[in-house]
């Protein structure tokens, strides 16, 4: 479980090509509805974030879902995780 810090460090690396690309996963949408709903409701038509920024993570309430992400993730890009 990481912190809020280390989930915008993980962002900005992605964002700003310092790292690769992968998925992000939050699991708990009524823990991580009211960060999502700022980023998207204030920070987005703000113009504070990209338009493509908070597809950058997925929210769920599921394990399995979860999993599927990032499975179909590395399906997509023809890679295979490192775990």
């Amino acid at each position: 479980f990481g912190t809020l810090d280390e989930l915008f460090e993980a962002l900005t690396l992605i964002q700003t090509s310092k790292a690769a690309r992968f998925p992000v996963v939050l699991v708990g949408t009524k823990f991580w509805g009211g960060l999502v709903d700022w980023l998207r409701n204030t920070m987005l038509v703000e113009g504070k974030i990209s338009e493509g920024d908070p597809d950058l993570f997925h929210v769920t309430d599921s394990a399995s879902e979860a999993v599927d992400i990032v499975e179909r993730f590395y399906t997509e890009h023809s890679m295979v995780p490192n775990f």
